[in-house]
C-alpha cells in the first residue's frame, strides 16, 4: 500500500510517517522509480527504543560514569523519551572492540542511541558509525568550535601511542620475568 495510506491506517501525519520511512523505522517498506513509497501490509512502526551509553577510559572513574549516564537519562527524561537501556562501559574510546557498543549496533533494536558527548561514543570514525547505524545518534554537548575538536582528536592520538609504548615495555617485563622464574625453577 501507499505511505499515505498506511499513514491514514496508522493514525499519524503523511509527514510523520515519510519521517519514520527516512529513519529506516517501517520494516519492509521501499521506495519506487517514480518516488512513490510501498509498505507492505502487515509491517509496522518500529517501537521507540532508546538506548543512553555512557563511557570511561578506566574504572578509576567509574563514579564520573555513574553521573555522565545520570545526565544523559535527565536530557531524555527532559524530550520525553522512554529509556529503555542505560549502557555503561569502561573502556577506550579509541578501543574498537567494545563488547557493550558492539552489542548494540549489531543487535539493531535501537532507533536512538544519545551520549553527553561524541567522543563518548568513539573517538574516531564517528561518521562511520553514524552512517551505518540505522537509527538516530544523538549528542547533547557537541564541539562548536572545529579548533578545539582537532586538539582533541590530536590528545587522543598521542594517548593511544603512548598506551602502545608502555603497554609492549609492560609486557616485555613480564616475559622477562616468567624466564627468570623458568631459570629458578
Amino acid at each position: 500500500m501507499k505511505l499515505s495510506v498506511w499513514a491514514k491506517k496508522q493514525g499519524i501525519t503523511y509527514r510523520t510517517a515519510w519521517n519514520y520511512f527516512n529513519n529506516n523505522m517501517i520494516d519492509g517498506a521501499y521506495k519506487l522509480k517514480s518516488g512513490t513509497i510501498i509498505v507492505p501490509e502487515e509491517k509496522s512502526i518500529k517501537q521507540d527504543y532508546t538506548i543512553v551509553y555512557a563511557r570511561v577510559s578506566s574504572s578509576e572513574n567509574k563514579s564520573n560514569l555513574d553521573s555522565q549516564a545520570k545526565r544523559v537519562c535527565e536530557f531524555c527524561n527532559a524530550k520525553g523519551w522512554i529509556i529503555k537501556e542505560i549502557v555503561k562501559e569502561c573502556a577506550s574510546g579509541l578501543n574498537d572492540n567494545r563488547l557493550k557498543l558492539q552489542k548494540i549496533l549489531k543487535e539493531n533494536k535501537a532507533t536512538r542511541i544519545v551520549v553527553e558527548h561524541k567522543d563518548r561514543l568513539t573517538r574516531f570514525g564517528f561518521e562511520y558509525i553514524k552512517s551505518l547505524f540505522s537509527g538516530e545518534i544523538i549528542i547533547i554537548n557537541e564541539v562548536i568550535e572545529d579548533e578545539e575538536d582537532i586538539i582533541q582528536d590530536f590528545v587522543s592520538i598521542i594517548t593511544s601511542f603512548c598506551a602502545r609504548i608502555y603497554g609492549k615495555r609492560r609486557s616485555k617485563r613480564k616475559t622477562e620475568k616468567l624466564i627468570k622464574e623458568l631459570k629458578n625453577d
